[in-house]
């Protein structure tokens, strides 16, 4: 029977050079409200060209488009680490796992690699056997993909 996991000792996320707390800063509400105004962005501004707007407008959607990216890319990154600094214990066990994760094989391990044993396998030959008396003098290779014959494939 094995001993029951040792939670993993991590460090606090930290953001500005102090640990970053959950309950500050943009929430799901502000990111989702980004993501919709995005979408729409992204749809409107290839239309603008099709209803024949001037280009100065569907320039600038374009360039709205893009820094909403870039503040919706921002936004996503910031909540990634809100939800990390709310699991100070680190990776929790999967619910409905029966079999053991890779962490938890991994602190298992043992610390020394095992020792070789005296039966181990020998390393292989880098030449093959030699051919018996008789046999055709080209290599074997050779001789099962019928190279050695000009590639007729027909025995000699």
């Amino acid at each position: 029977m094995t001993s029951p996991p040792q939670p993993r000792k991590t460090q606090p996320v930290e953001y500005k050079g102090e640990p970053l707390d959950a309950a500050r800063g943009p929430g799901l509400g502000c990111f989702w409200v980004q993501m919709v105004v995005l979408g729409g962005l992204i749809v409107l501004t290839p239309l603008t060209v099709s209803w024949g707007a001037p280009p100065i407008v569907s320039g600038i959607l374009l360039v709205v488009v893009l820094l909403l990216l870039l503040l919706t890319g921002q936004t996503m990154i910031f909540l990634l680490r809100i939800v990390a600094a709310g699991r100070p214990e680190g990776r929790r066990r999967p619910i409905a796992s029966a079999t053991p994760t890779v962490g938890e094989i991994e602190d298992e391990a043992p610390a020394e690699p095992p020792a070789e044993s005296a039966e181990a396998e020998p390393p292989a030959e880098s030449e093959p056997p030699a051919a018996p008396e008789g046999s055709p003098s080209q290599p074997p290779v050779q001789a099962a993909a019928g190279l050695g014959d000009g590639g007729a494939g027909m025995p000699q």
